[in-house]
């Protein structure tokens, strides 16, 4: 969920309502496709530093500061020089974004497609996360208390050429500078502009100060532990494509601009070059992309997503040739790959353990699960062995919390909920449900335990899974109705909070921040991440500590505390990691499964084996 290299800041640190439960909604939409590995060991040593100050006043590692042309480019050691350019790649979506603007979309595609077209200010090391490397920033400082960070740009990066799709004005050859930056901060910072999970993250962010064109001065007013990621994680946007008008910005107009909002205006590698609603998104190398000159240009000529809704025809697309890479399903991992295409070598698999989590979420404003008894029954109602056996094949990991089974911050003496229907209904019991007319269905101050749960219409694994649910449930007095929606109304469900439970998944941060999903003051943020409206003061107090928070062995603790609450008050029904199980063509060369995930970033093919966009 990325611009070939570690997130963008939109993909990593926020965990947006971006999944589908089952398998992610964007069906091979990241060119960085996260995963676990052994990133929690190799966080350590940045962990270290950061708490003891060592980076302070310090530009990155082998990082030069004597000019822009000697400074070193985050990844560069993974991009074969001899790479032949042309050719495409051609991935799937399930489903179109609302819009192209990822801080209003509140979803992970308009997210990921916009990371094509961008860059930070600097990236995480494919191959050792603990290291921030230099993208759009050429060097930077960071102060002893972590409050402030000096930023030094490189010189000579353009914002594309384009001409604006409202008023017809052509813009040529506009520099990057540090006013990009300031804009895009301002932005997110405007309560105007709909991006509530994201400004939970800046609250903290006092002010950003333009010294000249090319550097700047980014301030907190306290020291926070993810200050770092979010600081360099920064991408400019584009003020004279946005603001292109007299007077002050006007965050309702950001919102509202849909002719704007389906366009993308970017540095990056890619241009966009088109979106065929509900068909097809293009993007084209883009020739003026500065990393070019460093090394780090892609090699592919076309990036295309076909937006194909079933999880068969996205198979029969691969297999014809007409699709080049695409997230498998457990079934279609297990039983559809033993045939000649993937054993010739015609298309290879790649399996990964991803940085994230599905669940199970209740609304607690609705008054049937407040109770945490209610809560932990539903859990022991839900067998998540003979899902994960089932319809996983085994392809899953079972998570007891928001951190992730193979992180540090997980706490391995936390064990899932049993399956256990005797004991789930003796809770129900002492949470005062019992069936007092006979007719088979839990009851409780004359309400029936009767709710709705919503169901991707195109998640194949969630058309098996809830079916299982409702049986079990049912056997326990529980009426549990399904509601099969398209995305864009269960988005829309969940914005609103008209909705009894969901079935979701959120990104795994290395470093994870619990603020977005679990703190008190973001249950009544309009469109904020804790869409559930869990609340609890003792927890708000824990996380607000983990975010001032440097020293590792104290943020550990502190995770464990989290995670302890966090199983016994049971918001979610915490279900799985599971694996990626990618297929790719055969025909690309340096496809790399590395810590970071696979980027797409480096692939290429020879000459002989490209093939062209149908109807480019």
């Amino acid at each position: 969920m990325n611009s070939g290299g570690y997130i963008k800041f939109i993909l990593t640190l926020i965990a947006v309502l971006i999944a589908w439960f089952g398998y992610l909604a964007i069906q091979s939409v990241d060119r960085l496709r996260t995963s676990n590995l052994k990133v929690a060991e190799k966080l350590d040593a940045l962990n270290e530093k950061i708490a003891s100050g060592a980076i302070a006043a310090a530009v990155p590692r082998r990082v030069s500061s004597s000019s822009s042309e000697d400074a070193e480019v985050a990844n560069r050691e993974f991009f074969d020089p001899g790479a032949v350019r042309g050719g495409r790649l051609i991935q799937t979506l399930q489903a179109d974004p609302p819009n192209l603007n990822p801080y209003i979309s509140g979803e992970n595609t308009a997210m990921s497609l916009y990371g094509l077209c961008t860059s930070t200010l600097a990236e995480r090391n494919w191959a050792a996360p603990e290291e921030f490397q230099p993208m759009l920033a050429e060097s930077w400082t960071i102060s002893p208390d972590h409050k402030t960070y000096r930023i030094k740009l490189r010189k000579g990066v353009m914002w594309q050429d384009f001409t604006d799709p409202v008023t017809g004005r052509e813009f040529r050859n506009v520099e990057v500078k540090a006013a990009d930056f300031k804009f895009a901060v301002d932005v997110v910072k405007n309560p105007d502009v709909n991006c509530e999970p994201l400004r939970g993250y800046y609250q903290d962010l006092e002010s950003v100060e333009i010294v000249n064109d090319y550097e700047f001065v980014v301030k907190w007013s306290k020291a926070y532990y993810g200050s770092l990621a979010i600081t360099l994680g920064l991408y400019p946007l584009p003020r004279h494509y946005y603001h292109d008008y007299p007077g002050p910005f006007d965050g309702k107009k950001f919102n509202d601009d849909h002719v704007r909002n389906s366009f993308i205006v970017g540095c990056g590698p890619y241009r966009f070059i088109r979106w065929d609603r509900d068909r097809r998104f293009v993007f084209r190398r883009n020739e003026s992309y500065w990393g070019i000159r460093y090394g780090i240009g892609p090699a592919l000529e076309y990036l295309v997503y076909d937006v194909i809704k079933h999880p068969n025809t996205r198979f029969q697309a691969l297999t014809a040739g007409d699709v080049d890479l695409l997230n498998l399903t457990p079934d279609q991992w297990v039983t559809r790959t033993d045939i000649p295409e993937f054993r010739d070598g015609r298309l290879k698999k790649y399996k990964y353990l991803e940085q994230m989590y599905s669940y199970i979420g209740y609304n607690e404003r609705n008054p049937l699960f407040q109770d945490r008894r209610v809560r932990q029954a539903l859990t022991m109602l839900t067998d998540r062995e003979k899902i994960k056996k089932d319809i996983y094949r085994d392809l899953a990991e079972i998570v007891t919390g928001p951190f992730h089974p193979k992180s540090r911050y997980a706490d391995p003496s936390i064990r899932p909920w049993p399956y256990d229907p005797a004991a789930a209904k003796k809770l129900l019991a002492e949470a005062g449900w019992k069936d007092a007319d006979g007719d088979g269905i839990l009851e409780k101050d004359g309400r029936k335990f009767s709710f709705t749960m919503l169901q991707i219409a195109t998640s194949s694994t969630q058309v098996r899974m809830m079916p299982l649910l409702k049986e079990s449930f049912a056997a326990a007095g529980i009426d549990m109705k399904i509601q099969n929606v398209e995305w864009s109304v269960y988005l829309q469900r969940l914005n609103e909070r008209t909705y009894d439970a969901c079935c979701l998944a959120w990104t795994s941060p290395f470093d994870p921040d619990p603020y977005q999903v679990w703190h008190s003051s973001q249950a009544d943020a309009p469109t904020g991440s804790n869409h559930i409206g869990y609340k609890n003061p003792e927890l708000d107090k824990l996380i607000e500590e983990l975010r001032g928070t440097f020293d590792m062995k104290q943020r550990v603790e502190l995770a464990h505390r989290i995670a302890a609450i966090l199983h016994e008050d049971q918001p979610y029904t915490f279900l799985f990691a599971q694996y990626a199980l990618v297929a790719v063509s055969g025909r690309y060369r340096d496809v790399r499964v590395m810590p970071m995930g696979i980027s797409t970033e480096t692939f290429w093919t020879p000459k002989a084996e490209q093939k062209q966009v149908p109807g480019l």
